[in-house]
């Protein structure tokens, strides 16, 4: 709390004198921080509404039942240039050397938990993969790879995995319908204020 009032101060200042005029569009600060003078200013001149073109930039979730997917379709052996062009620096050539996170295989599950967490052995829903490797990766550059890359780098893997045949081709309509092995190892959490699934 005291941070934000910090930082909010230093906003203050910035922006000049509290006889500043509002600019069009510019946010105005409703709430009350303790520390702020009473002559603060109803807006720091900075920030703007979120019109709807720029909440659709973000509105880009994709749920386990696939809803959200974008058209776009990628094959396995496509997933593989992908994957060697803007992965294997991280994941190893084959998914397992690393030094980042285990992408394939895993091996199995020992007292209800695996030994170590990879795609194969653990992710729940396939069209989770396309939310995350959109939203995340690669890790430098997250969003950088289009539609078609990034159904053609999870076609890859879920080969690399064993769980689809080297022809696969995965879009909107295939991702979806795909078994992941762990599927069934989780279970909603339907507590009172659960959040969704858990292991």
């Amino acid at each position: 709390m005291k941070r934000l009032a910090m930082g909010l101060m230093a906003a203050l200042v910035a922006c000049g004198p509290t006889g500043s005029s509002q600019a069009e569009g510019d946010v105005t600060f409703a709430g009350t921080m303790e520390g702020l003078p009473p002559q603060a200013p109803a807006s720091f001149g900075f920030g703007s509404e979120a019109d709807a073109a720029r909440v659709a930039m973000w509105d880009i979730d994709v749920r386990p039942d696939g809803e959200g997917l974008p058209e776009g379709s990628g094959t396995v052996e496509q997933g593989r240039q992908v994957f060697g062009t803007y992965c294997m620096e991280c994941h190893g050539e084959t998914g397992t050397e690393g030094p980042n996170d285990r992408l394939v295989g895993g091996g199995g599950w020992e007292e209800g938990v695996p030994s170590v967490r990879a795609v194969g052995n653990y992710w729940q829903h396939p069209t989770t993969l396309f939310d995350f490797i959109r939203r995340a990766m690669p890790q430098l550059t997250p969003g950088l790879l289009t539609s078609d890359q990034t159904y053609a780098v999870i076609a890859y893997l879920l080969h690399l995995n064993e769980i689809v045949p080297a022809d696969a081709v995965m879009n909107a309509e295939t991702l979806p319908v795909v078994v992941m092995p762990a599927r069934d190892r989780f279970v909603l959490d339907d507590r009172q204020g659960g959040s969704g699934p858990v292991r």
